[in-house]
């Protein structure tokens, strides 16, 4: 098995061409042509997942997010970013990063977060103009009976295993229609308000936002826990094509915020 066979079956739902232009997906590190035994999967790559890969015998890891968005003008032990660079070629391991092309997918991490919602009748939320019935952002979908807005929000927390989530201003009504998007889906609230979501579940929500919408309930569930799901996510899509490959999803723990909850 080579890393672009790998590649290769993630880019078959998810082009490499339906990243965005700011994005760096694809390889990060090593060749695209060298044998590949089994993969760590991680939402993020850090020296810990690096250790964790060398530690599980692994020479791939797909991640989510790039290890590197811009070019790096050096390779020294002065950065976390290039400390994790140079252990990876140190230890031989490839590494691939599935972002915002996964992001734009239809069956990709907005679509799964919507399904572990319970959510029905899917669609995208802002579909492509290039292919609009397979590429956009986020996800819009509804539940078969209405629920209360703090049931809402419990099942939010919940889902995404998280002791606290940041909402706007409950509005009263009942939650039917909801749209979503993983990660950092704020430009899309105008397109949840077109399709007349009761509520849209997103992450990285800035203060002055909050008070934007008076008609919808806006929730921001905290982007690694709005993303997590992606790691289960690639591993399925690896393992149903290649069924005998190994596939691990890493142990180690990427998220960067950390919640004090006073008693």
């Amino acid at each position: 098995m080579t890393v672009r066979e790998i590649v290769d079956c993630i880019t078959e739902i998810a082009p490499l061409q339906w990243q965005e232009d700011y994005d760096n997906a694809g390889i990060q590190v090593g060749d695209l042509n060298a044998e590949t035994h089994k993969v760590l999967i991680a939402l993020d790559v850090t020296e810990e997942v690096v250790d964790e890969a060398v530690a599980k015998s692994c020479d791939l890891i797909v991640s989510h997010h790039p290890l590197i968005f811009s070019g790096l003008k050096h390779l020294t032990p002065a950065t976390a970013q290039e400390r994790t660079v140079i252990k990876a070629v140190k230890h031989d391991i490839s590494i691939v990063s599935m972002h915002t092309n996964l992001d734009n997918c239809h069956l990709g991490v907005s679509r799964v977060l919507a399904e572990r919602l319970g959510l029905r009748n899917l669609r995208l939320l802002q579909p492509s103009q290039a292919d609009p019935e397979c590429c956009g952002a986020g996800m819009v979908g509804e539940f078969k009976t209405p629920m209360e807005e703090t049931d809402f929000l419990a099942l939010v927390a919940d889902c995404l295993d998280t002791p606290c989530v940041r909402h706007s201003n409950l509005t009263g009504r009942k939650i039917v229609t909801v749209g979503l998007c993983g990660g950092s889906g704020s430009p899309f609230i105008h397109d949840a308000l077109v399709h007349h979501v009761d509520a849209y579940l997103t992450a990285d929500i800035k203060y002055h936002t909050f008070f934007a919408p008076d008609n919808i309930l806006l929730v921001d569930g905290g982007h690694f826990e709005t993303e997590q799901f992606t790691k289960q996510l690639i591993k399925d899509l690896i393992q149903k094509k290649f069924p005998t490959f190994a596939a691990e999803i890493a142990e180690t723990n990427t998220n960067s915020v950390h919640y004090f909850c006073k008693r």
